[in-house]
């Protein structure tokens, strides 16, 4: 464990190491100074993924950046202190205030954190890294602002652009794709990059370079928002960011001006706004998603036992029936009825009864297979479809409930009455076989019950 750990330490100080030198190679104002600046966000990242105990890293690779670049060892140890204290204060922050590393997959939690990381917790590393700069002679007093200002920016679309697809792949579980989504997503990707080319690249078909065309960018961030999901918008955003950085310092695109440094302070103005806004365009859309399935979840199922209701019994059966047409194959269905819930509500309380059917709900679940479906068919009587099921495996499972309950030592103790029809025997629609079903039901309760003749005598002698 520990050697994985270092692991883990080694590569992030090399990877933070290799951004942070390839970021100072546009610093202009300053050679500590860079409107790019991937660090922050992979700082932020790490923090929030795996926690504040890989400050060592981050730390002692933002003073190698610093220290091989400009400056003396002291300057450098102190422009370290306030990267690694950014990242730590942009982390708490998000963790108390936006949601920790969950703070992508709501709206309201993408735009806390770009509040709290994106600006305020950068102000902390620029504003000690351009004072250490200032007070060591390596800035001027006059130049406060505009080194500030780039130092700030460049920390601030770090945190925009490179956090959000950091957490996003760390968390969350990565499934398979299809072939026809994997299709979708290549080509969503490769018109992006067509387009970004055209927009910030000087592919436009013209002698001007430089048209305001933006915002042609704009459809694709939605088709990703819509069609996929947080991850793919902010892997489009790295995309395009990349792209637009290249373009730009080779001056083509909207935002190529007289300076370098002042064309990568617009352009990432503009990537930071892009990237707040399709992310949480992307986690609107997530919770619409999640609150459609959460009310079709609620609209077939029980609100007091959380297994199917009456309407997603029906549906199924229907469903099963016909598959049983086709197949030729048995299907079977089970009601049941718990014996005497009124009796238990007058004695131990409506709460106890309502438990008693939740204790039957759990009952049924651990009885059953995947495949089948356990509904409630209302007040104190449930079902369960069987595909595949003749009468006697139903019976099977039928006892299997039964032992279920046996073995439960709360109380009051429960028992069940069951009936069982086997389609398309005892009926061809779902009603007659659900009221065959009913009635062998009270059947059996009858039997179960129902005390015998010879007992009633034997009382009245």
């Amino acid at each position: 464990m520990r050697s994985r750990n270092l692991a883990v330490l080694v590569a992030l100080a090399a990877l933070y190491f290799v951004a942070g030198k390839l970021g100072l190679r546009l610093a202009f104002v300053n050679a500590s100074a860079t409107a790019v600046w991937a660090p922050t966000g992979l700082a932020l990242a790490a923090f929030l993924l795996l926690g504040y105990r890989v400050w060592p890293a981050i730390l002692l690779s933002a003073f190698l950046v610093n220290v091989t670049t400009a400056g003396s060892v002291a300057t450098s140890i102190s422009i370290a202190v306030g990267n690694t204290l950014e990242g730590v204060v942009g982390a708490y922050l998000v963790n108390r205030l936006a949601g920790g590393r969950d703070a992508f997959e709501r709206a309201r939690d993408v735009f806390g954190f770009a509040l709290v990381a994106a600006v305020v917790s950068t102000m902390v590393s620029a504003t000690w890294g351009v004072t250490t700069l200032v007070l060591a002679g390596l800035a001027e007093w006059a130049n406060y602002g505009s080194v500030w200002l780039t130092w700030w920016l460049g920390d601030a679309a770090g945190d925009l652009v490179v956090a959000p697809f950091l957490v996003l792949w760390g968390t969350g579980v990565l499934r398979p794709w299809k072939r026809r989504r994997l299709f979708e997503a290549s080509a969503l990707l490769a018109s992006l990059t067509f387009v970004a080319g055209i927009v910030f690249c000087g592919f436009f078909p013209s002698q001007v370079k430089s048209y305001p065309l933006e915002f042609l960018c704009l459809p694709f961030f939605v088709w990703a928002a819509f069609r996929f999901g947080q991850r793919e918008v902010a892997t489009a955003v790295v995309l395009l960011s990349g792209i637009a950085v290249w373009g730009t310092l080779r001056g083509f695109g909207p935002f190529a001006r007289s300076t370098q440094n002042e064309s990568l302070l617009l352009l990432q103005a503009f990537m930071g706004v892009m990237a707040v806004t399709t992310v949480a365009l992307a986690a609107v859309v997530a919770e619409r998603r999640r609150a459609e399935m959460q009310l079709r979840h609620l609209s077939v199922s029980d609100a007091l036992t959380g297994i199917g209701n009456y309407r997603h019994l029906m549906s199924t059966l229907d469903g099963e029936m016909r598959r049983s047409q086709r197949s030729e194959r048995p299907l079977a269905v089970l009601f049941l009825d718990l014996d005497d819930l009124k009796g238990i509500n007058d004695r131990h309380g409506h709460l106890a009864g309502n438990r008693a059917l939740c204790r039957v709900a759990d009952a049924l679940r651990r009885s059953c297979r995947v495949i089948d479906t356990i509904a409630r068919f209302g007040g104190d009587e449930f079902a369960v479809v069987l595909p595949e099921t003749a009468e006697a495996a139903a019976r099977q499972v039928a006892r299997r409930v039964q032992g279920e309950l046996a073995l439960d030592m709360e109380t009051p103790g429960l028992s069940l009455s069951v009936g069982v029809a086997q389609y398309p025997r005892d009926g061809e629609t779902a009603e007659a076989l659900l009221g065959a079903a009913d009635r062998a039901l009270y059947a059996d309760k009858a039997r179960r019950l129902d005390p015998p003749p010879f007992a009633m005598g034997g009382a009245l002698r």
